[in-house]
């Protein structure tokens, strides 16, 4: 028998269907370990300690018991205030500093001299170490007994005694926008340094034979072509150093007393010191709520940029 032509039709879209079932089903399977290892590490930790909120939960006592609002409501009541502000003292000076350090280099290290892609290399040395390790160089800078920086300034005779940098409450919030500034300018440097290479050289050439120095032309030229950048730059810079802990953990603790504390020292130490989840949770939670404020502005600012772009 013949076959119809309904039947010669329908037998191309079968395999052709066929076909696409097997590669989603493919795709599937190499999806699949990365969305399982997502659940297990990052969605399954989040979705407890924020239900942790809402309980009344110790490490040191099993069981759960239901408290609603009551951990969110003493959270917001003891010094909730004091401990954004302190977050948002290292937060701004630990994106300001490194900005302004990495918006000047960037600016000078595009210019053409001898070595200066020498330079451009070596200033990445900083941000190529990890965090912890250079948390242990500045606290061995910083060290009261046998630190760096009190011996030079001793040499010098600009004091007559070591200073406990990290134990003090100002020079410790000073010692840890240093740290994580030197930690930190290279990748603005670079992001910015790459913003620089865009800017059309014919207008600064333009606007120099108008008459226009050197800081005019950076205001007229340059800062137009990379402000969206910059602006990027310092919102992603933020939001990192409002969940910054190795540098402050290592330093200070938080210390002293409590005075270089931030969301991120203050909810390890309620989880793991105190042992309550529940504060802890509660704490997490609030600190998400303002975290995801900064995301919703880092992606509109994203979009924005983009919509530029295509104009």
């Amino acid at each position: 028998m013949t076959s119809s032509p309904t039947a010669r039709v329908a037998s191309p879209r079968r395999r052709a269907l066929g076909s696409r079932l097997g590669e989603r089903t493919f795709l599937a399977f190499l999806l699949l370990p990365g969305v399982v290892l997502l659940c297990a590490i990052v969605l399954y930790p989040l979705i407890r300690s924020l239900v942790s909120a809402f309980f009344e939960e110790n490490l040191l006592y099993p069981g759960m018991e239901f408290v609603g609002f009551e951990n969110i409501a003493a959270v917001l009541t003891d010094d909730f205030g004091r401990l954004v502000g302190q977050t948002l003292i290292f937060t701004v000076g630990a994106t300001a500093f490194p900005f302004i350090i990495g918006l000047a280099l960037a600016l000078v290290l595009n210019q053409r001299f001898v070595g200066s892609r020498f330079l451009r290399g070596a200033f990445l040395i900083p941000w190529l170490i990890p965090g912890v390790v250079v948390s242990f160089l500045w606290m061995w800078i910083f060290d009261a007994n046998y630190g760096v920086l009190n011996g030079i300034l001793m040499s010098l005779g600009a004091i007559d005694s070591p200073i406990a940098w990290l134990f003090q409450t100002d020079t410790a919030r000073t010692a840890l926008i240093v740290a994580k500034t030197w930690n930190t300018f290279p990748w603005i440097m670079v992001m910015l340094l790459a913003a620089l290479q865009t800017v059309p050289g014919e207008l600064h050439e333009a606007a120099e034979m108008d008459g226009a120095n050197s800081v005019r032309r950076f205001f007229a030229v340059t800062w137009p072509h990379i402000r969206g950048v910059a602006a990027l730059v310092i919102l992603l810079e933020f939001i990192w150093n409002f969940q910054h802990f190795d540098t402050i953990f290592v330093l200070t603790g938080g210390g002293p007393a409590g005075t270089t504390s931030t969301f991120a020292t203050e909810v390890y130490d309620a989880a793991f010191k105190g042992y309550d989840l529940g504060h802890a949770g509660a704490l997490g939670l609030l600190w998400m709520v303002l975290l995801t404020v900064l995301v919703v502005v880092y992606v509109w600012l994203s979009e924005r940029g983009e919509k530029g772009v295509r104009r």
